[in-house]
């Protein structure tokens, strides 16, 4: 049998499992704040609209993100003619991608046994395991991000192959209309020139400057990123609107430059990301204590193969790149995993190997499990009340979901032992993962997602009501059993409070507002609102007519007079 023939098993053994791990449990939830559910209401008013250029988040402009995710999103969901899985299709497919691809890359690099490990500790690694399970853009920007680095790596350590580099160039323009870091791949080519001059070893010899081919992977790059950028700026050209060419300053600028260098949200400090290694990367990052102090000994020897140091260059300057900026989240640095991967691929059959990895693996296993036991049960049995106050304020009962959890991880190390480490803990994390999507995802969604109350509203209010939403989060208008009137999303709350109190005048006997509190105390009497229930920490009212109060004092005498209402 060829080597060809003899991985074929292995490689759909992996990604089966994978398919199990990402997929348990798709189509048993919504999509859950904060992110999900933003991306998938502009993903389903596209469709609803038929406006795919321009993504709209109720009545306003959606400019945070580029559209292709939610391109991705609204044809997973149209194909599948469900939006329960749609909305987590791309994720679930992109890691799948990029599963293969670190498998594939690493077969060809180290060998099918190297492959094989390589792949299943990414795998088992919980940041890419929860990122790709949920519907986040960095989830399928992953897998995109993953494919340039794979199409460059192909061209630079194993080709020349421009043809692998024009699909990597193209791969980076994909993800630049996803999200636009994904520029950042191509980073790889100048890490290359660096490399030669710094005597790595395995890279290509020089070769005469191909212009013609190197013009064709900037075209492939700008090609990729022209098939939205190109339409969207002559269509708001053509329009000459305020509102788009706000939108258009704002995607363009607003939201990739200066939020990168004057960020306003999630200020972290400079180290913030090696805790996130240090933690959301095991059980990969565990590897580190023992390949640094074997990069740096193979360094000072003069050892300093491409196939290593070219990968690992890239993960350091994707960490460095996203320090230096003050706002940082952990999915900013997702893009490094599979190439941190690939760097350690070479090291982790010796590593598993050791007596010390496989004991040091059982005790993070058997400390796992330990937790969730431990805390199941004094949760049920150390603090009753603590559970029931939480069954009653959030329609949650999650303790005897973490106790199966932990009582599988105890099984898992009482029968692969310290000797066999590594298998304990995967075993662990599998048991974690299934439990979690199979049994929590429907036990929690309506509480998370806001089913229940959207659900609970439309019932309260009969099917031939009509029904506004004030101050509302995306998952109130994705969940709404009816079309739901909005007065914008980022438009000051008291333009809001003014503009709903006028189109509850219009129409006082069929019409009826969905609001938390904050936003009914200065124009509603509260004691006449009609308590729906809480998700995600809040509570939700409906009014109507009946309880509005004499005088509305707005939160803006300006916005008062812009809407000149009628208050008599």
């Amino acid at each position: 049998m060829s080597a060809r023939g003899r991985l074929q098993p292995q490689f759909w053994w992996l990604l089966a499992l994978a398919l199990l791990l990402i997929g348990a449990g798709i189509g048993l939830r919504d999509p859950w704040p904060a992110d999900e559910p933003r991306f998938a209401l502009v993903a389903k008013q596209m469709v609803d609209s038929g406006e795919w250029l321009f993504p709209h988040r109720g009545n306003e402009l959606y400019s945070d993100k580029p559209p292709m995710f939610m391109w991705m999103q609204a044809a997973a969901s149209t194909l599948t003619g469900s939006w329960r899985i749609g909305f987590l299709l791309p994720s679930l497919l992109s890691g799948l991608l990029t599963l293969a691809l670190v498998f594939d890359l690493s077969r060809r690099l180290h060998g099918r046994r190297v492959a094989w490990i390589a792949a299943a500790t990414l795998l088992f690694t919980l940041h890419f395991t929860f990122q790709a399970r949920t519907a986040q853009i960095d989830g399928t920007l992953l897998g995109i991000f993953t494919l340039a680095g794979y199409g460059l790596l192909r061209h630079l350590l194993l080709g020349p192959d421009w043809r692998w580099l024009w699909i990597g160039c193209f791969a980076a323009g994909i993800g630049t209309i996803t999200k636009g870091v994904a520029f950042l791949a191509l980073l790889l080519l100048p890490l290359a020139l660096l490399g030669r001059r710094l005597g790595w070893q395995g890279l290509p010899p020089p070769r005469p400057f191909d212009g013609k081919r190197s013009l064709l992977a900037l075209l492939a790059f700008v090609g990729a990123v022209s098939l939205w950028l190109l339409p969207m700026l002559l269509t708001v050209w053509r329009l000459d609107n305020p509102d788009y060419n706000a939108y258009a300053k704002d995607i363009l600028f607003g939201q990739t430059a200066s939020r990168y260098l004057e960020p306003t949200h999630h200020l972290k400090p400079a180290w913030y990301y090696l805790g996130v290694i240090a933690s959301l990367w095991l059980p990969a990052s565990f590897a580190l204590l023992w390949a640094v102090p074997h990069w740096w000994r193979g360094w000072r020897r003069g050892q300093r193969p491409a196939r290593v140091w070219l990968p690992l260059s890239f993960v350091v300057l994707i960490v460095f790149f996203f320090s230096l900026s003050g706002g940082k989240r952990d999915v900013y640095i997702l893009p490094a995993l599979p190439m941190l991967v690939l760097a350690l691929a070479p090291l982790l059959p010796a590593l598993l190997k050791r007596v010390a990895v496989q004991r040091t693996l059982f005790a993070l296993a058997l400390l796992l499990a330990l937790l969730l036991t431990a805390g199941s049960l004094y949760a049920i049995y150390g603090e009753p009340a603590f559970a029931e106050r939480l069954r009653s304020l959030r329609g949650l009962d999650p303790w005897h979901i973490t106790l199966a959890m932990g009582l599988l991880g105890l099984v898992a190390v009482a029968v692969f032992r310290p000797r066999r480490g590594a298998l304990a803990l995967a075993g662990t994390l599998t048991g974690i993962w299934l439990i979690y999507g199979l049994w929590a995802y429907p036990v929690i969604n309506d509480s998370r997602s806001a089913r229940g109350v959207m659900e609970k509203a439309g019932a309260l209010i009969g099917p031939d009501a009509e029904l506004a939403l004030l101050s509302w989060k995306e998952q109130n208008l994705l969940m709404a059993d009816r079309p739901a009137t909005v007065f914008g999303f980022l438009a000051p709350r008291a333009d809001q409070e003014l503009a709903a109190v006028a189109w509850l005048r219009e129409k006082p006997a069929n019409r009826w507002v969905l609001a938390q509190k904050l936003s009914l105390d200065t124009c509603f009497l509260i004691e006449r609102a009609t308590v729906v229930g809480e998700a995600n920490r809040r509570r939700w009212f409906l009014v109507n007519a009946d309880a509005l109060r004499e005088q509305c004092l707005p939160h803006s005498e300006e916005a008062k007079k812009r809407h000149k209402v009628a208050w008599h």
